[in-house]
């Protein structure tokens, strides 16, 4: 299994679990730590590899790492991504634009890409995409364009690998209670007016749930795991959205 984002948040967890109940895990990131995170996995077969997933030489070396170290491909979780900013879209900037597709549509397409023939090779594969239900939200519409593309991306390729025995699905996770990330999503700090566009955002997605709350980080791997199971060997091409009913 290749895990990635998973040096922290969701993914971590995901990578975490995934290696606790005996699956062998690559751990990848861009950030160095990750191999600190695949440390904790003890008494599993576990490696970690630092890559630039935003870039498809950072998709394909790691792909080309976990083919060397564990021999195949069964599954990839696409964890990479995540809202760099908060603002009305009028107020961003292009290159902040450009910056939002490159993290939560890029890694996804270009590991997805970089896996597949692996996969076509051994004849047969799972696919997770990790996607959100922040396509329908407010204060970052170019993040939620990306996720629509993961969405599309999931179908289209469910639909073009079926056949090949290969299952592409996706979890669209909503809020989540997550502790402070090591790496912070915005390295140049948030402004006043970000922080309050921000606030705006949180109060839309815990009042848009049905729950009225924010979900847990055990809340969100489960389902994952799930769909990246035997279980769910007769789904493929679905977006199961995880927020305490709001679908996005």
């Amino acid at each position: 299994m290749v895990v990635t984002g998973a040096a922290q948040g969701i993914c971590r967890g995901v990578a975490l679990r995934a290696a606790a109940e005996g699956a062998k895990v690559l751990f990848v990131d861009r950030a160095d730590f990750v191999s600190e995170v695949a440390a904790e996995a003890t008494d599993a077969d576990t490696a970690s590899f630092v890559a630039d997933l935003e870039t498809y030489e950072g998709a394909a070396s790691t792909m080309a790492f976990a083919v060397q170290r564990f021999g195949r491909i069964d599954i990839l979780i696409n964890g990479v991504g995540g809202a760099i900013r908060m603002r009305p879209f009028a107020e961003f900037e292009p290159q902040q634009i450009d910056a939002e597709i490159r993290r939560s549509l890029m890694p996804t397409l270009y590991a997805c890409h970089a896996a597949l023939p692996h996969m076509l090779a051994q004849g047969r594969g799972t696919i997770v995409n990790i996607s959100s239900n922040a396509t329908r939200g407010i204060r970052r519409v170019p993040y939620s364009a990306a996720k629509g593309g993961v969405n599309a991306m999931t179908q289209s390729l469910a639909m073009e690998y079926g056949q090949h025995n290969i299952r592409v699905v996706a979890a669209a996770p909503g809020g989540t209670e997550a502790p402070v990330r090591r790496v912070p999503r915005n390295a140049a700090g948030d402004t006043e007016h970000e922080k309050a566009w921000m606030a705006q955002a949180v109060k839309q997605v815990t009042e848009s749930t049905f729950l009225k709350r924010y979900g847990s980080l055990d809340e969100q791997i489960a389902p994952i795991l799930f769909l990246a199971s035997d279980e769910a060997g007769y789904i493929t091409g679905a977006v199961l959205p995880v927020a305490g009913g709001d679908n996005g």
